[in-house]
């Protein structure tokens, strides 16, 4: 079964505990992004945001760390709230086991997210300990950029390494997540659509009818 889950960085901070109150009742988990500046030329939510997100919700929450050093921040968004850390597979090559550990000895479930030019190979060995894949069909850094088709055939070798070994990961897709491409993505094998400003957010400048929309279009475009 599909889940959805809103890229927090798109919501409108000023109004975020009423987005969030709106929010909780019509979307399944949220995405939150941290950028440090560094590893993408952008800056955007922090573990202090995290914590202010998690006295609103009780909702799962999925931190993408977009950042040179994702060790750095694992402490802080453990105990900010986070119920999952995905750093990036390519911030993590050196020490990947140590980091598993590290995320689950905090409490959180573990992610990983690739690049569109990085294979699912390059994750392969530790596959197996993975609770959210998360499959990138944008380059990092900034909301509306245009779709990669090229991501769907890792995201249909994601699924069928899943069912030929028993693995437990769910397949989230990070990206233009919109009429587009749903269709495209479903059949793929997705599991979790991230859901941004052309998904979401400016469908109405009503939040509750922005996400009824949302969740009309996906049902007409997979149907």
């Amino acid at each position: 079964m599909e889940q959805f889950a809103p890229s927090l960085m798109c919501m409108d901070l000023v109004q975020m505990k009423k987005q969030l109150n709106v929010l909780d009742q019509q979307m399944d988990l949220y995405h939150f992004d941290i950028m440090d500046g560094h590893y993408c030329k952008n800056i955007t939510l922090s573990p202090m945001v995290l914590k202010a997100v998690r006295q609103c919700t009780d909702k799962y929450i999925d931190v993408h760390l977009m950042t040179t050093e994702p060790a750095d921040w694992v402490e802080a968004c453990a105990t900010a709230g986070a119920s999952c850390i995905s750093p990036h597979a390519e911030t993590i090559n050196t020490d990947a086991f140590r980091m598993i550990h590290k995320i689950k000895d905090a409490g959180c479930d573990f992610g990983v997210v690739l690049n569109p030019a990085t294979p699912l190979s390059y994750v392969e060995p530790y596959l197996n300990s993975v609770d959210i894949l998360t499959i990138m069909t944008v380059d990092v850094g900034f909301a509306g950029q245009k779709f990669i088709e090229e991501m769907l055939d890792k995201i249909a070798l994601a699924k069928k390494l899943r069912e030929e070994r028993g693995y437990h990961y769910r397949i989230q897709i990070d990206g233009s997540c919109n009429k587009a491409n749903y269709k495209a993505l479903r059949e793929a094998g997705a599991d979790i659509y991230i859901i941004g400003n052309k998904g979401l957010f400016s469908l109405d400048p009503d939040l509750r009818t922005a996400c009824e929309k949302m969740k009309e279009e996906f049902r007409k475009e997979t149907a």
